[in-house]
């Protein structure tokens, strides 16, 4: 089993258009276009019945008190915790990819539509759903795909692991609202087979490749 994008090479920089937000020079950080990248598979085990995708950034802050903190920056050696960006279950293996910008478009205050999601998927809750729920602007229940948005402190690049996995059911009983430990724990024992592909990204200037710290 394969997984490849054209929207970005494994082990390189996202590029901004895939974020949620992107460096600005005047206000540290603007929203960025928010669009889900391409991803293809292929090569997938024979007696495969549906597939999943998760998406998680596994190097966020344990602690938030230095985060976007002015004259402060989130020491490398904190302990780092996962936060997932992207949910999707119930994928017909039928399907060869999922085209850039199909399931997320736009930054949407207030939460995201779901469970049903394009190509006759399901998706579940992201991570942003728990960071937005007491900013009264942004609350809402955030399904499907949302990009990056590191802390513009963080001294370190955070990755972003895209993964598929090649289930041996048809479906994931998970009710309408599922987060992406749920999926996890529910794909125990019926996956098959499985690929990643990552990628980085930072809101931090010093960090930053030009190709992200410029506005786009």
């Amino acid at each position: 089993m394969k997984i490849c994008s054209l929207s970005f090479t494994d082990g390189q920089p996202i590029p901004a258009r895939y974020a949620f937000c992107k460096i600005d020079p005047k206000t540290r950080v603007a929203m960025s276009d928010n669009q889900n990248p391409h991803l293809s598979w292929s090569d997938l085990p024979e007696g495969t019945q549906s597939l999943a995708v998760i998406c998680h950034d596994p190097d966020v802050p344990s602690k938030p008190d230095d985060v976007n903190q002015e004259d402060r920056e989130i020491p490398a050696d904190l302990p780092r915790v996962s936060f997932f960006h992207w949910v999707l279950v119930n994928l017909d293996p039928e399907h060869e990819e999922i085209a850039e910008g199909a399931f997320s478009h736009g930054v949407t205050s207030r939460g995201k539509g779901g469970p049903i999601a394009p190509l006759e998927a399901q998706q579940g809750i992201n991570d942003y759903t728990q960071w937005f729920a007491s900013d009264r602007d942004m609350s809402g229940d955030y399904y499907g795909y949302d990009g990056p948005c590191p802390p513009w402190n963080d001294a370190i690049l955070h990755r972003y692991v895209f993964t598929i996995y090649a289930l041996s059911v048809p479906s994931l009983e998970l009710g309408e609202r599922f987060t992406g430990q749920d999926v996890l724990t529910a794909m125990e024992g019926k996956i098959l087979a499985q690929d990643s592909l990552t990628g980085t990204y930072t809101l931090n200037p010093r960090l930053a490749p030009t190709s992200i710290a410029e506005p786009i």
